[in-house]
């Protein structure tokens, strides 16, 4: 991702998108959310650029927008891989193999939690629960729940999103 890139703000598209969820509620600021999940779907993240731009639509200050934003940990505030792993971290994942699953990927990616791997494919990152107890170990890709991973069953989950 080039530094332009990074540093840009909302693309027509963008603006378009935040004001439609603007307009569903009486209040602007409750579309906060789905308002930065739209920026976060076109741009894999939320730069302070962006961030400024979509709480001057909500009327709210940038400060206000940080604090939802760095709350819900589904909105990334750092550039992320094309494609974002989120292992639980759960005590019914840590008593199903969360160490195994997580020691397997970090081999398998060649990256730690919280890094992205060197091709921009993946980024490793912990939750605090995906609420998928019953198949325990689980990981989010993406969008996709994978629940009872086991470390041999990683290289095709994997290879879905090569």
């Amino acid at each position: 991702m080039s530094t332009a890139e990074l540093d840009a703000g909302l693309t027509a598209d963008d603006v378009s998108a935040v004001q439609a969820f603007a307009r569903r509620y009486q209040h602007k600021r409750a579309a906060c959310i789905e308002a930065l999940m739209a920026v976060q779907r076109r741009h894999r993240w939320i730069s302070d650029q962006k961030l400024r731009e979509v709480a001057a639509l909500l009327d709210m200050t940038p400060d206000e927008l940080d604090g939802v934003a760095t709350f819900y940990n589904l909105l990334f505030r750092r550039p992320v891989g094309r494609h974002v792993i989120m292992v639980c971290d759960s005590v019914s994942c840590w008593l199903m193999g969360h160490d195994a699953l997580l020691a397997a990927l970090q081999q398998r990616l060649g990256v730690q939690r919280g890094q992205t791997t060197a091709d921009d494919r993946f980024t490793l990152l912990p939750i605090v629960c995906l609420g998928h107890c019953d198949h325990a170990p689980a990981m989010l890709i993406d969008d996709d729940l994978h629940g009872d991973v086991e470390p041999e069953k990683l290289d095709a989950v994997l290879a879905a999103y090569r």
